[in-house]
């Protein structure tokens, strides 16, 4: 495949990262391309899980979290869950079948300090050339910033979450 890819990265606190990079998969796949997905601080079948197992196996699925949200230092177990969610993700990053990666909520890992960003942009740095890489959340560091190729910022202007919506299936689930 004559394909070069790029480090792509949808950061800021608007609605719509995960939902972009969800719409980059399905483009890819529609394309032929092998895909993988690592859902960071995620876990259980949300409609787009279900949706995205009808195109297995040119899809692989992978969700590495405890549930619920980290408040404060995060619990032993919740940092190895996130710690091999990396090594599931950098083995896929630099295996040559794949030609689109995408780390959904990394970011956030990140700026957590869960996981080591010098591994992160050096797995980046070494991935093969026709591989590229989607990191999805909030707080991206500045240092992924300026290794990527491509920044999105989704910023929030108005939001119904602030009006006490919860989150709807079909719609945020």
């Amino acid at each position: 495949m004559n394909f070069k890819g790029f480090v792509q990265v949808y950061t800021g606190d608007g609605k719509g990262k995960t939902t972009a990079a969800l719409g980059l998969i399905l483009r890819a796949l529609g394309a032929g391309f092998k895909v993988a997905l690592v859902q960071f601080l995620k876990k259980g079948v949300y409609s787009e899980i279900k949706a995205l197992e009808r195109f297995r196996p040119q899809i692989e699925i992978y969700q590495f979290h405890q549930g619920g949200f980290i408040k404060g230092e995060p619990r032993p177990e919740v940092k190895e869950v996130l710690q091999r969610g990396w090594l599931k993700a950098q083995e896929l990053i630099l295996n040559r079948a794949f030609q689109l990666v995408v780390l959904d909520e990394i970011n956030l890992v990140l700026h957590l300090d869960l996981i080591p960003l010098k591994e992160v942009l050096e797995t980046l740095a070494q991935r093969p050339s026709h591989v590229e890489v989607v990191l999805t959340g909030r707080n991206a560091p500045e240092a992924l910033l300026e290794a990527a190729d491509l920044v999105t910022e989704m910023r929030k202007v108005k939001h119904y979450y602030d009006r006490g919506v919860k989150a709807r299936v079909g719609i945020e689930k």
